[in-house]
Parts: C-alpha cells; structure tokens; sequence
C-alpha cells in the first residue's frame, strides 16, 4: 500500500490493563466531529481468553440504529484508527497498530515503531500487515494471522450508561439517592449499534509492559500495564 500523511482529527484516551477490564468512553464529540467518519465512541482494552495477549477494540460512529441505518454505515478509505501502544511508560506512542479500510476491508499494519510520535502518521508498511473482510450484520469474518485476530465491522455498543438517570442526577432530581444499583438501573445504549475495530495481540509483540499508571496516584498492588489511547486520523 502506498505510504499516506494522515492528521489526527479526533482522539480517544484509555489504559490497557493486563487481567483487568478497562474502557473509555467518548460517546459525545464536539460539533465538527460529532456524527462524522473520526467519531470515536469507546476504546476497550483486556485481557485475552489467552492470558498471554490483549485485546483492543475501538468503536466508532455511534448510535446507530438497528436495521438500515447499521447496515448503510461504512468505514471511511480516507481514515486512518491508530492503537498507540506505550510500553516504557512515559505516555508516547512507542508502538502503533495501525487500520485503514481499503474496497471491502480492512487493512492492518503493526505493531510497529511509528515514524513520528503526535498527531501526525505515516501508514506503517513496513511492519507486520494483515487484512480481514469488513463484516455485515448477518457475516462475520475473522482473520486469525501470526498469532493475532482481526476482526472490523457492525457490533451492538458494548458500553452501559443509565443516561436518563444521569440527567435526573445531575439535575438534582434525586437527591441523595444518586445512581441506580445495578439490576435497576436501564441501559441507554441497549438497542444502538456501532462500527467496532477489533485486534488481538500476543503480548510478545507490545514488549514489557511498564508500572501500572496507579502507582502515580498511591494505588499499589496492580499488575504492570500498557498505556493505550486510540485516534481517529484524516488523510490530508
């Protein structure tokens, strides 16, 4: 593939923690972003059935509702997804996996060293590549590759949020009663779908991982961890 300048349009911030689940959450972007082909809605990082790799998902353009507006949703040829991976700590980018859809798929590149760290990327092509076929509603497809499994196309949105009860909270309408425990409280995002990205990696591949960022803050005990953000970048 030839090589690309792209410019990061829109960033998602999240932690990849080795046997914890972490997610973040960008479900509402600033008005030139919102509802467009950069709208990142999550980011969620875990680790694999296989302890020995992680998980990384990003999900983009949501809500969408069931039905035509899913199945009419595509990923953007003029977007790059970039995982930035950090491994020694220091909050840049040390490793990038990097995705860009070409016809009916998506294309993969890394883990591989970025030529520049920022808002600024080069499509990868000389590290690992991999390719899946985009997936509909009704075909799923996965690529399972040198260790690694991609998959890219419509999922249900993964992410929970009671957000008529939020309302009702930041209003002040249930005081001192705040949030619903779980069982009661109701998930906005039950029936909306989202286009997902989704890598699978060997740990091998992202080098040692640094001290969990906690330890910063006085939490102590948690296992070493990645530090892993998403951007959504625009060809310029």
């Amino acid at each position: 593939m030839k090589k690309t300048k792209i410019f990061a349009a829109i960033g998602g911030v999240g932690i990849a923690v080795l046997a914890i689940f972490l997610i973040a959450a960008d479900h509402i972007d600033s008005p030139s972003v919102a509802g467009t082909t950069t709208d990142i809605a999550d980011l969620y990082a875990f680790e694999g059935s296989n302890a020995d790799n992680t998980v990384l998902i990003a999900t983009l353009q949501g809500p969408l509702a069931p039905g035509d507006v899913t199945n009419n949703a595509s990923f953007d040829e003029n977007v790059l997804l970039e995982f930035n991976i950090d491994n020694t700590g220091d909050f840049k980018e040390d490793l990038v996996i990097q995705a860009i859809k070409r016809g009916d798929s998506m294309y993969f590149f890394g883990p591989v060293a970025p030529e520049t760290q920022g808002l600024s990327s080069t499509v990868a092509t000389s590290g690992p590549k991999h390719s899946v076929k985009i997936s509909t509603s009704s075909d799923v497809e996965v690529t399972d590759s040198d260790g690694m499994k991609f998959f890219a196309g419509p999922r249900r949105d993964g992410f929970f949020f009671d957000f008529n009860r939020f309302n009702q909270v930041i209003g002040g309408e249930v005081a001192p009663e705040g949030f619903l425990p779980p069982g009661e409280a109701s998930d906005f995002f039950e029936n909306v779908n989202v286009l997902a990205i989704s890598v699978e990696v060997p740990n091998s591949m992202l080098g040692t991982a640094p001290p969990h960022v906690g330890g910063a803050v006085g939490i102590d005990g948690l296992p070493p961890a990645y530090n892993v953000w998403v951007s959504a970048k625009r060809r310029q």
